[in-house]
């Protein structure tokens, strides 16, 4: 089937928001014809328990109302999204679109959070962790800074890289040679979840893969989250706005996607 925006949107007409559940996994959302899962961040972490058991890649994707909105024009990313075997509710906006639509996910779920989570009870379950991605250096150090923090973390490699599919094959021969259990892509959406789906078959031994945006730049201290008051009124997005002025463009989907959700509730 060729997969694109436009047909996914067709098939979801007048399904904007809708609970389903299957034997494999939680119950999802269907907003604006995007999965987000109704877990919260312990529940997250017990599903990765359990995908480490299974031998294949499991993709995480911290879905925001940016990604739903990109998907609305991308079709290949629409794809990814909807083929992840999580999509977390990364992003206030979500939350509140659950609520306008009469179905509430639990929590946000935040994939900065996260990052730090994962790399504790990989520490805990001797998982080794490759960290790919970010500007050259940063995810070096980035890795350093999450063994002070782990000890017992064991980091199977580091590299920056790009998504560009000329370095594909090598980029992933390393991460198969280094054995790694957990991998996380700071590429940047859609470019690390479009890079993890390409190449799910081809990493062999990773288990659980998730794209992890500019996580490793807060790891670093190269960038700084909000305080956690403006994390819990849901102004995250202001304080990175004010830190980044550059997101504007990609923030200034934020009342397309608000508008549309309202309309379609």
């Amino acid at each position: 089937m060729n997969f694109n925006a436009e047909v996914v949107l067709e098939m979801t007409e007048n399904h904007y928001l809708r609970s389903k559940s299957d034997d494999n996994g939680p119950q999802s959302l269907q907003i604006l014809g995007i999965p987000v899962h109704v877990v919260t961040t312990e529940e997250v972490i017990e599903l990765v328990r359990e995908y480490m058991k299974t031998p294949r890649l499991h993709q995480i994707a911290t879905v925001n109302p940016e990604f739903v909105m990109a998907a609305q024009e991308d079709g290949e990313f629409c794809r990814v999204l909807m083929e992840a075997d999580l999509c977390i509710p990364d992003g206030v906006g979500l939350l509140l679109a659950g609520r306008w639509l009469g179905q509430p996910l639990p929590e946000r779920v935040a994939g900065s959070t996260l990052v730090y989570r994962l790399a504790e009870l990989s520490a805990d379950e001797s998982w080794r962790l490759f960290l790919l991605g970010s500007a050259p250096g940063v995810a070096e150090e980035a890795g350093q800074k999450l063994q002070m923090k782990y000890p017992k973390l064991e980091i199977a490699g580091t590299f920056a890289g790009s998504p560009e599919p000329r370095e594909n094959e090598a980029i992933v021969q390393m991460i198969n040679d280094s054995q790694a259990d957990m991998l996380f892509v700071a590429y940047g959406a859609p470019k690390q979840d479009k890079w993890i789906a390409r190449n799910r078959s081809a990493l062999t031994t990773v288990r659980v893969a998730m794209g992890i945006g500019g996580s490793l730049d807060f790891i670093t201290g190269r960038a700084v989250r909000a305080p956690g008051w403006v994390q819990n009124v849901g102004l995250e997005w202001l304080h990175r706005l004010y830190k980044e002025p550059w997101r504007w463009r990609r923030m200034a989907s934020l009342p397309k996607f608000a508008l549309k959700v309202m309309r379609d509730a």
